[in-house]
């Protein structure tokens, strides 16, 4: 196999498919906002009566919150299953998004970026400019590319900060968790950048691929070119001409008995008879 032809099997990759991304990051922000919605109308009351209760209460004091705090609880799962549900996606998709510019990318290099402490801050912004650098984009969007990946990072870093440094500092007993609208606007802005991100890649990606499609095919047409009908010197050809006469076997030729053709009886024309004569009275 040509060098050339197994470049071109090895970035055939069909690109990754992104819907997953979009709808868990959609369903992460649409928890969120429930759960920011319900803090501002009801957290707060909720948050004094059960301090007033000592966290435990009893009897009718406990049928009159028993409801809001199960739909706290109900909004708590939502907002953890949604997001595990998005680092899940996303992850799967930048996998797969290496594997369709080389297909020997290896997984251990993404969950490093993601897992690994003080790590995940930096390498993971870095494998998703790998990731796009080898989707061979056109020339003159990289510092739009670099604008726009650099915006996304850097809101989710603010979301970061502000779920594990500013909400447990900032806490109160008037408050279930502190999340509040500047937590539900960074996170919607990350998620929106980060939706914008893996579209770009995506795009370039289903282009690059209809690319090397039709490398690959210009490829293999050109590596089984037609034969050329070879021609034959005349002095040649009457050689192999003379060899198959001598060569076949001679078959004698029976006589053929003349064909003869029937003869027809001459038509004789008709004999008519004399005319008769009258005789003749005087």
């Amino acid at each position: 196999m040509a060098r050339g032809e197994n470049n071109v099997r090895y970035t055939q990759a069909s690109p990754a498919r992104a819907a997953a991304v979009y709808v868990t990051l959609t369903a992460q922000v649409l928890s969120l906002a429930a759960l920011v919605i319900f803090e501002l109308t009801r957290g707060r009351d909720l948050a004094v009566q059960l301090a007033a209760f000592g966290g435990r209460p009893q009897g009718a004091d406990a049928e009159a919150v028993v409801g809001a705090v199960t739909l706290f609880a109900v909004l708590m799962m939502l907002v953890a299953g949604t997001t595990i549900a998005a680092a899940a996606a996303y992850v799967t998709w930048l996998v797969r998004a290496r594997r369709a510019n080389d297909r020997s990318a290896a997984t251990g290099p993404v969950a490093a970026a993601w897992l690994i402490p003080l790590v995940n801050l930096v390498a993971p912004v870095v494998l998703v400019d790998q990731v796009w650098r080898g989707a061979r984009p056109p020339a003159g969007r990289r510092g739009r590319w670099l604008v726009l990946l650099a915006a996304w990072w850097l809101s989710w870093l603010a979301t970061l900060a502000m779920v594990t440094i500013r909400l447990p500092l900032g806490s109160s007993d008037v408050d279930l968790t502190g999340v509040g609208v500047p937590e539900l606007a960074c996170a919607a802005v990350a998620a929106v950048l980060c939706a914008a991100t893996v579209r770009e890649l995506a795009g370039l990606q289903r282009a690059a691929r209809t690319t090397w499609t039709l490398e690959s095919g210009t490829l293999r047409v050109s590596a089984h070119p037609k034969p050329e009908p070879q021609t034959q010197s005349q002095p040649q050809t009457q050689l192999q001409t003379q060899l198959q006469t001598q060569l076949q076997p001679v078959i004698p030729q029976q006589p053929q008995a003349p064909v003869q053709t029937p003869v027809q009886p001459p038509v004789q024309a008709p004999v008519q008879a004399p005319p008769q004569t009258q005789p003749q009275t005087g």
